[in-house]
């Protein structure tokens, strides 16, 4: 003998557990999703306008084994001071200078060539960041 079963009409007697279930997973994880993004553009909003003092290494020449100059742009509020960190390295990637160059101008805009003494030939220089007196690294 065969075994016949029956089976409720589908969407007859309401929804079923599983998509009560379903729809309130949709709802959460698009709550979740929209704080997420809005966290995420709040701390996008914050680092862009909390920036004080950005900079910029333009160019930079060498000048023999021991020396090389750097075109430096500082961008910032005009009563902020502060310095910035520049560091020299050599082809393997080993400093060979560093140095914190301090700015008190009353100014938005410095524009300096500074020298880097080295201890040996540099390949490359790099901005390491900026501070401002009394606050943290940007």
């Amino acid at each position: 003998m065969t075994a016949v079963r029956e089976v409720l009409p589908e969407n007859r007697y309401g929804r079923s557990a599983d998509q009560h279930a379903d729809r309130r997973l949709k709802i959460i994880g698009s709550v979740l999703g929209a704080v997420l993004l809005g966290v995420v553009g709040w701390i996008g909003y914050d680092y862009v306008t909390g920036q004080t003092i950005s900079a910029e290494v333009i160019k930079r020449k060498v000048v023999s084994d021991e020396r090389v100059d750097v075109h430096l742009e500082v961008r910032k509020d005009k009563d902020a001071e502060g310095y910035c960190t520049l560091r020299a390295q050599q082809e393997d990637g080993s400093d060979v200078a560093r140095k914190d160059f301090r700015f008190d101008d009353r100014t938005d805009r410095i524009d300096r060539v500074l020298s880097l003494r080295t201890t040996s030939r540099a390949t490359s220089v790099e901005l390491l960041g900026c501070t401002e007196d009394g606050g943290a690294a940007r």
